[in-house]
């Protein structure tokens, strides 16, 4: 039974990388819509190869100062794909099939920063990204002989792994290789696309929430759960916020706060009680809603399609919140409850420092990689206007 639940799950976290892809090219100009979808599914190529060939191995194979796995098993050479893990009883290959899937959606979050740069920027930032970032945070928060693991910090589905990595690394991007900031107005969008990706990645989000209890158990069934409370409550807060301070709830905002509400919810989705996961979407709403409407334009910052706003903010917030809301009748692995649980402060602590390591780390690792590539490659934004003539230069390429 437990097999089959994580095929389930497995399949759909694959169907989140076509949503994403799908959502983004709702709000970008029709001219980088191609270039969306083709750097979205060329993942599951590029992420994917690189998963099966080093990065399930650099994550939970071994271990080297709980930072990272081993090296030695290329391509899964002697690793028995058959071998039982977990308390589950999950064979290897329905775990790293499981765990490909994130490899693979992950930089599909944060591409959409750059919808307009080189095929050949695009998968060499996706390779270095993978094995200095990814793979060392996967194996830091989520293998058992992780270094932030053992020190008690709770990442139930990515709340750091995922979606602040995302979030800081679309920052970076866009700073550093977009035009320097200006006020414009927003690209006309396509409430169908928003729609649909929306839908898809919220179908996908039970498979990604839920399917990360490794089971079908009453984790499983708490994850679910929440992954449906939180994204409500963002819904529901985008509307009143817009209504507030734009006069007019949009499709793509009350879009944007399920998503919000979504990526709140992930690192705490089988710790908290459904009033916390109430809570955690409100909160997440509130602050991502803050962040884009107000916050980046006083700092004057450039962030393409909101994916800091949305997956960075929100996701930090998730991850704070978790030092508040966990608690041990929830889930009995949960060693310190939160603050609002009787837990202390240690727990609350804990997801701070783990918020601020990760924000350092992604940000310090993305400025040398992508400076070191734009020196390789003399990066430049396109400037072509014809879609068609642009659409075929970058196949070329």
């Amino acid at each position: 039974m437990n097999v089959g639940f994580m095929i389930l799950a497995t399949l759909l976290v694959w169907l989140m990388t076509p949503g994403i892809a799908a959502f983004y090219a709702g709000f970008v100009p029709e001219k980088n819509v191609t270039k969306i979808l083709f750097d979205s599914f060329m993942m599951f190529g590029v992420a994917g190869l690189l998963w099966i060939a080093v990065g399930y191995s650099m994550s939970f194979d071994g271990n080297s100062l709980g930072i990272i796995g081993k090296f030695d098993h290329m391509f899964l050479s002697g690793i028995n794909l058959n071998a039982l893990i977990g308390q589950t009883k999950l064979p290897t290959a329905v775990y790293l099939l499981f765990q490909m899937m994130f490899a693979i959606l992950t930089p599909a979050l944060f591409l959409g920063a750059i919808a307009d740069n080189k095929i050949k920027f695009v998968i060499s930032f996706v390779v270095l990204w993978s094995i200095f970032i990814y793979y060392p945070l996967v194996h830091m928060v989520w293998s058992s002989s992780g270094v932030l693991a053992n020190m008690g910090i709770l990442d139930f589905a990515g709340g750091t792994v995922i979606h602040i990595n995302a979030g800081i690394t679309a920052l970076v991007l866009s700073n550093f290789l977009r035009k320097p900031y200006k006020p414009e107005e927003p690209a006309k969008g396509n409430d169908l696309w928003i729609l649909l990706g929306t839908t898809l990645l919220w179908i996908g989000w039970y498979g990604f929430n839920a399917g990360s209890a490794l089971g079908l158990n009453t984790q499983a069934i708490q994850a679910f759960f929440t992954t449906t409370i939180a994204p409500c409550a963002g819904l529901v807060t985008w509307i009143i916020l817009e209504k507030i301070y734009k006069k007019r709830a949009t499709l793509s905002g009350i879009c944007t706060g399920a998503i919000c509400g979504l990526v709140g919810i992930t690192p705490g989705a089988g710790y908290v009680s459904v009033t916390g996961a109430l809570l955690i979407g409100t909160v997440s709403a509130i602050g991502s809603f803050y962040f884009m409407n107000y916050l980046k334009y006083r700092l004057h910052l450039n962030d393409y399609l909101d994916i800091f706003g949305c997956h960075g903010v929100s996701g930090i917030i998730g991850s704070v919140a978790t030092g508040l809301f966990a608690t041990k009748s929830v889930n009995p692995n949960v060693i310190n409850s939160g603050l609002l649980y009787g837990g202390g402060i240690k727990l609350l602590s804990l997801q701070l420092f783990g918020v601020v390591f990760t924000i350092i780390l992604v940000a310090i690792i993305d400025v040398a990689i992508v400076k070191g590539l734009k020196k390789l490659f003399k990066n430049k934004v396109y400037s072509i206007s014809d879609p068609i003539e642009r659409d075929l230069l970058f196949i070329r390429e």
